[in-house]
């Protein structure tokens, strides 16, 4: 009998502890679940020992195997992206120091594939001595590259909008304005024809009204122009590859005749390599109003030449037509370059309406390029065309 109590016990104190065990071990399988299934990396840094253990998620995150990184904190350090690296040190000491009460940063880390992704890194002290300095450190890792592309988008988007409703505030003042010209020019010469006495002055005033509506007709001509334009935000084929060095050969091919009449030497120094992806008919547009541009308006004292060229940048690509034409005084234009029906050559030439550089402004940011203008009176101008690689 007592060996049988005996046995019993023996079997009821091993029930008693074996569930303690078996929850023990299923919470550390709980917390090593959610970590493994999250996408969330976890660090932990030892301040006694200098050392960080990474998790496999972390090392993972950035595409390495458990054994490739060290537990070393210069292993992280080293790959923070040199743009956010200050920011990443200064909100990390700053929780250390006891500024901050969570440590919390968003940075680009550097991936074994070469590429960047942008993580959020949180941290908390929660370890100190008796001086109040560190001991433990725990924190998390998380991939946020998604979310910061989905904000870039949207401020782009954002931006986009913004501009597009300032040039079609400023259009809506141009319509406006000049419509509004025309509109009283006729009235009033309305009212004089009604005030008029005899046969010639009806007849005068008659011609004065043809003048208006001829120009009414062009304005209207010139506004449906730009129209067609700015409806296009999403400009057909946009995606088409030029090879800019024969683009500017064929514009310049078409001018041949005026140049050669002007005695103007047009030199292509684009190389024959550089490509862009963007619409045919909006760039061969811009680059003949830019072409021709020079030249009319060369020296008539010297002998001229416009000079075509590219330069590279880390993202973007500029093209420059250069003429050594009569120039623009921009001390005095600057803030007209391209508006519409501004002229600033001071040469009354009755092909000049003002409206050209307004329509190749009106072309390149359609799609989405920059241009600007660099210009000393009676030496020449330079445009430079500036598009994203």
């Amino acid at each position: 009998m007592k060996r049988l109590v005996k046995k019993l016990s023996s079997v009821k104190t091993k029930k008693n502890h074996t569930p303690i065990d078996h929850l023990e071990n299923l919470d550390e399988l709980k917390w090593k679940f959610a970590l493994e299934n999250s996408n969330v990396g976890l660090w932990d840094w030892n301040a006694s020992t200098n050392e960080v253990f990474y998790s496999k998620e972390t090392k993972q995150l950035i595409g390495y195997q458990d054994s490739e990184i060290k537990n070393a904190q210069i292993q992280w350090d080293k790959r923070v992206h040199p743009d956010d690296r200050e920011a990443y040190f200064k909100d990390y000491i700053a929780h250390i120091n006891g500024t901050l009460d969570h440590y919390k940063n968003e940075h680009r880390i550097l991936c074994k594939d070469g590429t960047y992704k942008w993580v959020l890194d949180r941290g908390k002290v929660v370890l100190r001595d008796k001086n109040n300095k560190p001991i433990r450190i725990i924190g998390t890792v998380a991939d946020i590259t998604q979310r910061k592309k989905s904000e870039e988008l949207l401020n782009n988007n954002l931006g986009l909008i913004t501009h597009q409703n300032k040039r079609l505030h400023n259009f809506t003042h141009i319509v406006s304005h000049n419509l509004k010209t025309h509109i009283g020019n006729f009235k009033n010469i309305l009212e004089f024809y009604d005030e008029s006495t005899t046969e010639n002055e009806k007849e005068e005033l008659v011609g004065h009204l043809k003048t208006i509506s001829e120009a009414l007709t062009n304005t209207i001509v010139d506004l449906n122009d730009i129209i067609n334009i700015k409806s296009k935000s999403s400009i057909e084929q946009i995606n088409q590859k030029i090879n800019i060095f024969s683009c500017a050969n064929k514009i310049i091919k078409s001018l041949e005749l005026e140049s050669q009449q002007k005695e103007i030497s047009i030199h292509n120094a684009i190389r024959e390599i550089d490509h862009i992806k963007t619409n045919t008919s909006y760039f061969e547009s811009i680059l003949h109003n830019l072409i021709s541009n020079g030249i009319k308006y060369s020296h008539p004292d010297r002998k001229s030449k416009i000079i075509l060229q590219t330069i590279h940048t880390s993202d973007a690509i500029k093209i420059l037509i250069s003429d050594n034409g009569i120039g623009i005084d921009l001390d005095k234009y600057k803030n007209q370059l391209f508006e519409m029906y501004q002229t600033f050559h001071g040469t009354n030439r009755e092909d000049s309406r003002g409206i050209g550089l307004y329509i190749t402004k009106t072309q390149v940011e359609a799609l989405d390029g920059k241009i600007e203008l660099s210009s000393k009176l009676d030496e020449g101008s330079t445009f430079t065309l500036t598009f994203k690689k």
